[in-house]
């Protein structure tokens, strides 16, 4: 099959997709698209937003449309590395056996991953990165694809440990959930209070998924493309002679070189959904915000002047 059909085809499935998530998850389509992007990369994915907007419901639903496996972790303070990735323990022969944890899954919904303290929460790094764990100095590989999609409580919320930088960096997208408008609320609560069983198809599976991948991969990027997402990255970092006042002014910390690299290839993955052959300036600014939002350290003058990292991003675009 050639790539020009294959896009075609995604295009398809990916509606199609939509459609079967919008059953049970009412609006959040920006949301949705850029966590089934991520997907289409290989990235991961940060949800950002207060208890009580379907984060979980929607990263399961999205599992099942998929057909991937998917497992949940809950993370409070008393969480150990261990739980995460597994244990030795010994037989009836006196041999060590060793038990996998719930990170040996093709979906990782990491609930409340900011409840942790630092030790437990950077359990999930080499996973992440890797795609393997070591344990008791023996490596074990995860099987593809595999994602963590996090879900983390907003930093102002009491009993939260912020995420370190070099684990936030790992995250291809960091994805605001906003409360639903009134007319979708009121669809949210007809569903939720009948008895109605929603069915989900999985139109996807394992296979297919890795061959999206490896075709977002080969989607061929012009040079000018490339060159405006590298510009628009080293335009966030205040310490470079060609950074502006503004950024000086408001920014600690820039993003660092996986930004440009997920740019790239978040452009690539929204021009195939567009049925796009190639991406252009605009795909790039479509997916700037998630992929630079977490990645800009604001300094005290932002946090005294109420400046978001949205409105940084906003003004760099």
């Amino acid at each position: 099959m050639s790539d020009v059909t294959a896009i075609n085809q995604l295009v398809e499935k990916h509606v199609a997709l939509k459609t079967e998530i919008a059953k049970v998850i009412i609006g959040q389509e920006t949301v949705i698209d850029q966590i089934l992007l991520s997907i289409y990369t290989g990235g991961h994915s940060l949800l950002i937003g207060v208890p009580g907007l379907a984060k979980t419901l929607m990263v399961n639903t999205i599992a099942q449309t998929l057909g991937l496996d998917f497992k949940r972790i809950q993370f409070t303070p008393d969480l150990m590395p261990s739980d995460i990735l597994g244990s030795e323990v010994l037989d009836q022969n006196r041999n060590f056996k060793f038990i996998k944890g719930p990170i040996f899954s093709n979906i990782i919904l990491a609930d409340e991953i900011n409840r942790t303290p630092p030790k437990t929460q950077a359990a999930l790094l080499e996973a992440m990165q890797e795609r393997a764990v070591t344990i008791a100095g023996q490596q074990y590989k995860l099987e593809l694809p595999y994602f963590v999609l996090a879900t983390q409580n907003p930093i102002e919320q009491e009993g939260t440990y912020p995420l370190p930088e070099a684990q936030l960096d790992r995250f291809m997208f960091a994805i605001e959930l906003k409360y639903p408008s009134v007319e979708e609320e009121m669809q949210v609560v007809k569903n939720t209070t009948s008895d109605d069983v929603v069915t989900i198809a999985p139109l996807f599976n394992a296979q297919e998924i890795l061959e999206v991948q490896h075709l977002v991969r080969r989607i061929p990027v012009p040079n000018n493309v490339v060159e405006y997402a590298v510009r628009l990255v080293n335009s966030t970092r205040p310490n470079l002679d060609t950074a502006s006042d503004y950024v000086k002014q408001y920014i600690d910390w820039g993003a660092g070189p996986r930004a440009s690299q997920n740019l790239v290839l978040a452009a690539k993955a929204h021009a195939a959904i567009h049925g796009k052959f190639s991406p252009d300036i605009d795909d790039v600014k479509a997916i700037a915000m998630g992929i630079l939002r977490h990645r800009i350290i604001k300094n005290y003058k932002a946090e005294a002047e109420g400046i978001s990292e949205e409105q940084i991003v906003d003004h760099l675009l």
